[in-house]
């Protein structure tokens, strides 16, 4: 038995999750596996109290019941045929704009993307609304691509933002900090695509042809009348929670259960609730949880063992030995976390390897809070860069078969350009990302 305090023993550990995961083993129950495994070989029978006590403190959270109510709420949203009101009211509002189909797809994935963080979702659905229309109207291929599985992707970033809530999990860093933290951020990057978007339509107008007359000469009281219908109902929800959040009028998990009360009475205003949606929505919604509470306590179980062996040590002692400057320690931290978004998903990411780099940000004088919204930046280009980019496989799956892969890759590349523009805009001006949690909170 080698005892505690072994640090080879945890790198060891930490190569052999790595493996296991490549060769596609269940995450959850790998890292349970070896976190047991490990555990039992350096502490014997006292590893299983162990598992016990970091299981229930992990499905103990508060903070983490917010999860299922969030995930319930833009489920509904997607089944109640919500988005398909919001797209037509964006589109005949924006009818004169250069690329108004791509602006708003853009807008419409950044209000939904507020419901949901479920980026397959997103671009799913947008992939099969907004992704014909713009093929219909003319649109180049690749600008539509390129729309959707950017636009799909603000769901990382923009609150009430599920990967924020991990963060915050595991970070111990304040949930409605972070979510004041990201809003910014959030409308930057929604808004960088959307003037890409505008300035190559006008340098370009055949990448977007201009729509018919009948669709962009709408009475101003058609206008109005779709916008109130769809537009303002959904936004009034979605901010009436973040803001309970960010003034302290609720917790996330009590915003999040009256945003899901919300979503069903939206959903019946329209007509479109009915019990088979909501039994669909529910089983959705506890698939979607129990993958994320048990990815949870396994990393938890993981993360516990290798702190006792000593695993972040040799880590630390490798970064010290650098003598990395803060700067070149954040660039080096971002550039590993996006090579592991290929083949991990932002869940693993978040529950397994931030916890190795939290212990260094005391080191380099850097909030955790700012390096929780340059992860949630980060961790969309590992949706959009290829060759293991989520977004343009999930828009593959349901776009027209003369549409390739390789188009849809190309399409994408400007906006992960983007992405990486706003993450040194971000660090260079980080007042985007720290000026209302410190207006809000002090």
């Amino acid at each position: 038995m080698f005892g505690l305090g072994n640090p080879e023993l945890g790198v060891v550990m930490l190569v052999l999750f790595i493996v296991f995961i490549m060769l596609g083993f269940p995450i959850a129950f790998t890292l349970m596996a070896l976190g047991v495994g490990f555990g039992y070989w350096a502490m014997g029978d006292n590893v299983f109290a162990l598992v016990v006590q970091r299981a229930y403190s992990v499905m103990a959270s508060d903070v983490l019941v917010s999860i299922p109510l969030f995930i319930f709420m833009g489920y509904i949203i997607e089944r109640a045929n919500i988005l398909d009101r919001l797209f037509h009211s964006i589109q005949i509002a924006l009818g004169n704009v250069p690329g108004s189909l791509a602006i708003a797809t853009l807008a419409t994935c950044a209000i939904f993307a507020t419901a949901t963080g479920i980026v397959g979702a997103v671009v799913t659905l947008m992939g099969l609304l907004a992704f014909p229309a713009m093929l219909r109207a003319g649109y180049d291929v690749k600008l539509s691509a390129g729309v959707v599985c950017a636009g799909g992707c603000l769901g990382i970033l923009i609150p009430p933002s599920v990967m924020l809530i991990l963060y915050g999990a595991t970070a111990g860093v304040s949930v409605p900090k972070l979510y004041a933290g990201a809003l910014f951020p959030g409308l930057l990057l929604a808004g960088l695509y959307m003037v890409y978007v505008i300035v190559r339509c006008t340098l370009n107008p055949t990448l977007a042809p201009k729509l018919p007359k009948e669709q962009t000469d709408v009475p101003w009281s058609t206008v109005i009348w779709a916008l109130m219908t769809s537009f303002f109902p959904l936004t009034i929800l979605i901010m009436s929670v973040l803001g309970a959040i960010f003034f302290g009028l609720a917790t996330p998990t009590e915003a999040a259960a009256v945003g899901s009360l919300g979503s069903l009475i939206l959903a019946a205003a329209y007509r479109s609730l009915s019990f088979g949606k909501v039994r669909e929505s529910v089983i959705l919604t506890a698939r979607t949880s129990a993958m994320v509470c048990w990815l949870f306590v396994g990393s938890y179980i993981f993360s516990s063992i290798f702190a006792i062996l000593g695993g972040h040590e040799p880590i630390k002692d490798l970064v010290t030995a650098l003598n990395l400057s803060p700067t070149m320690f954040l660039i080096v931290a971002q550039l590993i976390i996006f090579v592991l978004g290929w083949p991990l998903e932002w869940t693993e990411i978040i529950v397994i390897f931030v916890p190795i780099f939290l212990p260094l940000l005391h080191f380099f004088d850097i909030d955790p809070l700012f390096f929780g919204i340059l992860i949630a930046l980060n961790i969309q280009t590992s949706f959009l860069s290829p060759p293991v980019a989520m977004a343009p496989f999930y828009l593959k799956g349901i776009a027209p078969p003369h549409v390739t892969i390789n188009e849809i890759f190309s399409g994408v590349m400007p906006y992960l350009l983007i992405v990486l523009f706003a993450m040194v805009l971000v660090y260079v001006f980080p007042g985007i990302a720290l000026w209302l949690p410190k207006f809000l909170y002090g």
